[in-house]
């Protein structure tokens, strides 16, 4: 029989990729479901999370400054630079590119509006939270009105471990890792200057040396490092002293602008409006939209409240919280004393 589509791409996988790369073949899915006659297994799950609402809502969910222009970094446009770092480093390294992709756009589905100062309020009001396992939550559970997406183990697995003490199981799934923080520190940085929070001459000399000031310079230098050194090792790793200045750099961002005294009072707002969310919908539980209140039995009230609320954009988490608690008095511009 003459083979379909998708056999023909499994069969050039097999040929042109590495050893060390994932095979679409292999994978499997938590419920069987009939082979797409025209797509390999990965190219599906990438496609299924593209088309997804949750993936959507992330065009509404912002990064670092919640006071969005229109150029500043969306959890959307986050989510695609990491989409294509990791598959500049995945191609180079002969990986599977398809599952590198899906990933890395799955990878922040589960962010919570606002978001670390969001994901700390909910931590604290519900005593566990990371967005990395609410993301996995989405796509396997919430997704589809509770049916999810029935994405492949290493597609789920890679979103799961993106970040906290878990390692992705491949190859392609540790790239992302490591994509993701090249990606948030490089664009954070972008648009800390874009917010005139930052300016270049700031960064510890160290980094500015061996990167540059220019984001996209310094994504290069870490990328084409990662590549390189990764090919040296079979695994996904940059060299010692490239981690280094990343870890600097890191250390910069928290200390300059995610933890910084200038952002606090919106991290206070952010976090005052998701407290007060959590509360009303724990107790007028019955507002919350149907499909949510039919899993309560299952999964509890608290949790259903959670799912709920962290799925929340930004926009539609103020909107909701403005006609719960603030009377419709026409709104007035308060102008600096």
């Amino acid at each position: 029989a003459a083979l379909t589509v998708r056999e023909r791409l499994e069969a050039q996988e097999d040929a042109l990729l590495s050893p060390l790369a994932a095979r679409s073949a292999e994978a499997k899915r938590s419920h069987p479901m009939e082979e797409c006659p025209f797509r390999t297994k990965f190219q599906r799950d990438r496609d299924r999370i593209l088309h997804s609402k949750s993936f959507r809502r992330l065009k509404h969910k912002t990064q670092v400054y919640i006071v969005a222009g229109d150029h500043y970094r969306t959890r959307m446009t986050h989510s695609l630079e990491v989409a294509q770092i990791s598959r500049t480093i995945a191609r180079g390294l002969r990986l599977n590119e398809d599952l590198t992709e899906a990933i890395a756009l799955g990878h922040d589905v589960g962010h919570t509006p606002f978001g670390h100062a969001g994901e700390a309020v909910v931590e604290e009001i519900t005593g566990h939270f990371a967005h990395n396992e609410q993301s996995l939550r989405m796509v396997e559970i919430l997704e589809r009105g509770g049916h999810g997406l029935n994405l492949t183990g290493e597609v789920r697995d890679g979103i799961l471990n993106h970040t906290g003490k878990g390692v992705p199981r491949t190859f392609e799934g540790r790239i992302v890792r490591i994509a993701d923080r090249i990606a948030y520190l490089c664009h954070d940085y972008d648009d800390s200057i874009r917010a005139g929070l930052l300016s270049p001459e700031e960064l510890p000399a160290e980094v500015r040396d061996s990167f540059g000031t220019d984001t996209s310079a310094m994504i290069t230098s870490m990328v084409s490092d990662m590549i390189v050194t990764s090919e040296e090792c079979g695994d996904a790793m940059l060299s010692e002293e490239v981690q280094h200045i990343m870890d600097v750099f890191r250390q910069f961002m928290f200390e300059r602008i995610y933890h910084s005294k200038t952002l606090a009072h919106e991290r206070a707002q952010a976090g005052f409006v998701l407290r007060a969310l959590m509360d009303h919908f724990t107790v007028y539980f019955h507002t919350l939209p149907q499909e949510f209140r039919d899993r309560e039995e299952k999964w509890g009230r608290e949790q259903c409240v959670v799912d709920y609320v962290a799925g929340l954009t930004d926009s539609y988490a103020v909107a909701l919280f403005r006609e719960i608690y603030i009377p419709p008095v026409d709104q007035m511009t308060i102008k600096p004393i």
